[in-house]
């Protein structure tokens, strides 16, 4: 009996998320909430699971439906006529021949809606981040405060920890769209920073659930003072980890595959106190003195 509700449960469970999966293109925006909520298995330790039917998480609006649909066909139709062009919009030997490339720039407040921030707030935890325009509008400055306070929770261990990173992008009807980096080998950065370092996380959409977890680190060291710092990490110096921890199995990031999500800065140094980091650009650049394919042993 105990095997018979077991294999039920699975199957109930696997036709939902194939529903989900089917649905999710046409309902995009109204279950965009509560898929970005389902995917996150967290929950603060003593906290109440929500019991909330799914129906109920549903916005069923009909006008809502109707502009979706004209926006998302919208988008649709600039996709095809970029589809069409090129690759991301543009004749094929501009962009076999490009050298340099600057991703995210930071001048309006719309360029800031394309991070999301956070911190250990999130565990309960006590450390503060904000993100904003600098005085002349030309780069954004992300500032606050590290606190390693454990929170009282019995079970949480480790706290203090500040973040950064970018939103994913999104087609037309929701579906994932990709960053492809294959004509470069550097990440490229200009920042001014305050003697503290960072982690800097490349975020990969996995082909298995059990992968979710996978990151691409490596750190940036800033020196502080007045000067700005033009920083190149090669992508073969990233190293894979799986929630914070290196694992043994390395394996060079696949840019040809165009899988990336989202990049990201952690400050994570363990040192209570305020913190402030200054971006002007992040961009991209193809060293063609850089050789290396890969700075880590692996293992067949």
């Amino acid at each position: 009996t105990l095997m018979a509700l077991t294999s039920l449960s699975s199957a109930f469970r696997h036709s939902m998320c194939c529903r989900h999966k089917v649905w999710h293109p046409f309902l995009g925006p109204l279950l965009i909430d509560f898929g970005s909520k389902s995917y996150s298995s967290y929950r603060r330790p003593g906290s109440v699971p929500e019991k909330k039917p799914l129906w109920q998480k549903i916005d069923f609006s009909f006008k809502r439906g109707i502009d979706t649909l004209k926006t998302q066909l919208k988008l649709l139709k600039q996709e095809t006529k970029d589809h069409l062009i090129g690759p991301e919009g543009r004749p094929f030997t501009e962009y076999i021949l490009e050298q340099t490339k600057v991703v995210w720039v930071f001048r309006t407040q719309e360029d800031l809606k394309k991070w999301v921030i956070s911190s250990d707030v999130e565990i309960g935890g006590k450390s503060e981040v904000y993100l904003t325009l600098s005085r002349n509008n030309q780069t954004a400055l992300l500032y606050g405060t590290l606190n390693t306070e454990v929170p009282r929770d019995g079970e949480t261990q480790y706290s203090g920890y500040c973040s950064m990173r970018s939103r994913p992008l999104v087609g037309s009807f929701a579906k994932k769209k990709y960053f492809d980096w294959s004509n470069f080998n550097c990440l490229y950065l200009r920042v001014r920073g305050d003697g503290r370092p960072w982690m800097i996380n490349l975020y990969t959409d996995p082909y298995f659930s059990h992968n979710k977890d996978d990151l691409y680190n490596y750190f940036m060291f800033t020196r502080g003072g007045p000067y700005w710092e033009d920083i190149k990490i090669p992508f073969s110096k990233f190293f894979l980890s799986s929630r914070g921890r290196i694992q043994d199995n390395q394996h060079p990031i696949w840019l040809d595959k165009a899988s990336f999500l989202t990049l990201g800065f952690t400050l994570g140094d363990k040192v209570n106190g305020p913190f402030q980091l200054e971006i002007d650009f992040i961009g991209l650049i193809n060293d063609r003195a850089h050789t290396e394919e890969f700075a880590y042993e692996k293992y067949d």
